[in-house]
């Protein structure tokens, strides 16, 4: 496998899958191709049904049992209910490749998960249950500005996201590819840390700066996040089913920005 600290534009691409064609899966899907990784995807309905312009730079569409065979890095991009099914594809996973996952913690869709209601940190529930250890990453930012955000290196004002991993070459992989995506990979520390960007904390789709990370992750307070979290979830809510509502833009970082510090 690459060298995490050696990956540049000059020198050999890695093999990257991802398990998941929702919003998140599609832009990396999108941007690590053009990157010039060696990209396929996958979801559960099969490749046919995967937009053609989610392969337009060059991702390759594949069936779900073969999208973690022989790769460098494979990314698991679903909701957090669906992990555990994801264990059986991971037979060809090779034993020195990086498993990144985007997943959140919200119980209104994945139904009340008793080892995290009593405070367990999501990505260890996911290392528990596919049998990896996992890099959190991309699962801090809203969809819509994962879309319309993307900036170069240096851009003033760049949006960061944080990592977290229990290895420091696996957290250098997970923030160089976060960099080729076009935002600030932030190092947030381990997966014991990596509470601090679950759902309900300040830089939890807050759009913030590398500057700003790490006051925010400092904030963040356990107890306090799932009831922010499940207050956000119940404003967005109640205000997008008003057809009154002038929600305007970036409507729910301001909503996250509110409610999370």
């Amino acid at each position: 496998m690459n060298d995490p600290q050696h990956i540049t534009q000059e020198e050999n691409f890695m093999k990257i899958g991802i398990m998941g064609a929702g919003s998140i899966g599609s832009v990396l899907a999108q941007r690590l191709s053009a990157h010039g990784h060696h990209v396929e995807i996958a979801n559960s309905r099969g490749p046919e049904t995967i937009p053609a312009d989610v392969l337009a730079t060059g991702a390759r569409a594949v069936q779900a049992a073969d999208v973690a065979a022989d790769v460098d890095v494979l990314i698991t991009s679903v909701p957090l209910i669906r992990v555990p099914d994801l264990k059986p594809l991971l037979t060809g996973l090779p034993a020195d490749a990086v498993v990144i996952d985007t997943s959140n913690y919200y119980p209104t869709r994945d139904g009340h998960i008793a080892a995290l209601d009593r405070g367990q940190v999501e990505s260890r529930w996911v290392e528990e249950h596919l049998g990896r250890r996992v890099v959190k990453a991309w699962n801090a930012i809203t969809a819509q500005s994962f879309v319309a955000y993307a900036n170069p290196s240096g851009t003033p004002g760049r949006i960061a996201i944080p990592v977290a991993a229990d290895d420091d070459d696996d957290r250098a992989l997970g923030m160089s590819l976060v960099e080729q995506t076009g935002f600030d990979g932030f190092d947030a520390g381990t997966i014991t840390d990596s509470w601090r960007q679950q759902p309900g904390s300040p830089v939890y789709c807050t759009d913030l700066t590398a500057e700003q990370m790490p006051a925010a992750l400092g904030k963040a307070i356990a107890e306090r996040s799932p009831k922010r979290r499940d207050l956000a979830m119940h404003v967005i809510a109640e205000l997008m089913g008003d057809p009154t509502s002038d929600l305007g833009k970036d409507f729910l970082v301001r909503v996250n920005r509110l409610i999370h510090n």
